[in-house]
């Protein structure tokens, strides 16, 4: 059994690899690089967790970041809890195998309550007066308090928002390393997320995606170095390409100016109501799974969103089984955008009457991913004085929204969720031993395989 590092570069690509990548670029070159082929929907939660399984979602049963929870008539996104998971995890098989095997899973996601050794992940704290207090969780519990102790809270406001950047994807490497030399697991599982933002923010051929490829790479030059000392074998992959979008498609505004969605107002303003809608779609990039409540009308609601431009294609009951997409979880119906486009969950008519929560980054009240919250509202004349006063009004106690997020859906320049149309722009992995990686590209589903591979030098049946 040999110590493996598994790290997740989202957002990097065979077409990325060159002079702004030297450590990933020495790593292919002493080792080997193949393609990867992601999954749909190709969005974070259900790729790491078919990366982890083997399984597509229709086993899984990730069927996106978020879902419609039938029996809570409530659309919710970014749950941490692994129970919501099925199939036999990657760190099971590898300790069913040998009973001395531990695993570090730093990041990646459904994190809580997991069967692994070691884990951390995001939990900020929600205190009642309103405020958003940056935090992790981990296991074991004492961690957490020696990681804050160590290198600080955790970024959160640098993990997502506005104020993005490497900061975040810096703290999770520098703890990885922490965790790899105190606690020595065998297998450790590492998220840099910070490609992911940029692109999605400025889109892949923005010229300054060369300065924050050679930050990441910097970060994964550490990891490598670190695991070369101690004989580790080292894997790093992707989870799928962005690729440039000009085209935001309100579908849940079609959908309710066809009479599909129920809206409630509160306080003067527009509130989605799933459970009383007779359709409504969670956007998540570029699918949507759309929920119908009568049989009777998919036909229907299938014509009008197959219609709106920059939508590719609409998987109903007869298709989702091609994309391992037929699972309870998912709509009646999901729709696929064209390259060049994606969902926004916008399901309000007037900007005025928008609920509270758009204008703010707000993951979890959301009815649907918003990439808009990496963006600072352009109408706002001096931001840091303007965000400044927002905060002090909190530290006195005062409630206060910190609504400072645009509602232009276009000034999102990159998107993921659909495979992308040159392989040379989708997921890569990178593997330090050529000999352990099969020739020609990769399933998703062959990533568990590979990953036991690597650390027990043969092939591990599912």
């Amino acid at each position: 059994m040999r110590p493996l590092i598994v790290i997740d570069v989202v957002g990097l690509t065979p077409r990325m690899i060159g002079p702004d990548t030297p450590a990933l670029r020495r790593l292919a070159a002493t080792g080997a690089m193949r393609q990867l082929s992601t999954i749909v929907p190709a969005v974070t939660c259900p790729v790491q967790t078919t990366y982890l399984t083997g399984l597509l979602p229709r086993e899984h049963g990730v069927v996106a970041n978020g879902w419609y929870f039938r029996d809570l008539s409530e659309v919710l996104f970014w749950r941490q809890s692994n129970r919501l998971v099925a199939g036999e995890r990657v760190w099971e098989a590898a300790r069913r195998r040998d009973g001395a095997f531990t695993c570090a899973n730093m990041f990646w996601w459904y994190n809580m309550y997991a069967t692994a050794d070691i884990g951390v992940t995001p939990r900020p704290l929600y205190p009642a007066d309103g405020r958003k207090i940056p935090d992790c969780y981990s296991a074991p519990r004492e961690l957490r308090d020696e990681l804050t102790a160590r290198f600080g809270r955790f970024p959160l406001f640098s993990f997502w928002g506005p104020a993005t950047g490497i900061v975040a994807s810096e703290w999770i490497a520098r703890s990885a390393l922490h965790v790899r030399q105190k606690y020595k697991p065998t297998l450790t599982l590492v998220y840099l997320p910070h490609l992911d933002y940029v692109l999605q923010r400025d889109g892949p051929a923005a010229p300054q995606v060369a300065r924050d490829l050679r930050a990441v790479d910097a970060l994964c030059g550490e990891i490598i170095e670190d695991a070369r000392r101690d004989g580790a074998r080292i894997i790093v992959l992707s989870e799928y390409g962005i690729t440039p979008v000009k085209r935001p498609i309100d579908i849940n505004r079609a959908l309710r100016s066809a009479g599909f969605i129920a809206v409630r107002e509160e306080l003067g303003r527009d509130q989605l109501d799933p459970g009383a809608s007779a359709a409504f779609a969670v956007a998540d990039h570029q699918i949507a799974h759309v929920y119908v409540a009568g049989k009777e009308r998919i036909a229907e609601v299938k014509a009008l969103v197959a219609a709106l431009p920059g939508v590719e294609r609409v998987l109903d009951e007869t298709t989702k089984a091609e994309f391992g997409l037929d699972h309870a979880r998912s709509g009646e119906l999901v729709a696929l955008a064209r390259a060049d486009s994606w969902f926004t969950y916008y399901f309000w008519l007037d900007d005025e009457k928008a609920p509270d929560y758009a204008r703010t980054v707000d993951i979890h009240r959301k009815p649907g991913y918003d990439p808009v919250e990496l963006f600072l509202d352009p109408s706002i004349r001096l931001p840091p004085l303007s965000i400044g006063w927002r905060l002090a009004k909190r530290a006195l106690g005062f409630r206060t929204l910190m609504d400072v997020i645009p509602l232009d859906a276009t000034l999102v320049k990159g998107s993921h969720g659909r495979p992308t149309d040159d392989a040379t722009d989708g997921p890569v992995l990178i593997g330090s031993d050529a000999d352990l990686l099969p020739p020609g590209p990769l399933a998703a589903t062959e990533v568990k395989a590979l990953i036991l591979r690597h650390l027990f030098d043969a092939t591990e049946k599912r």
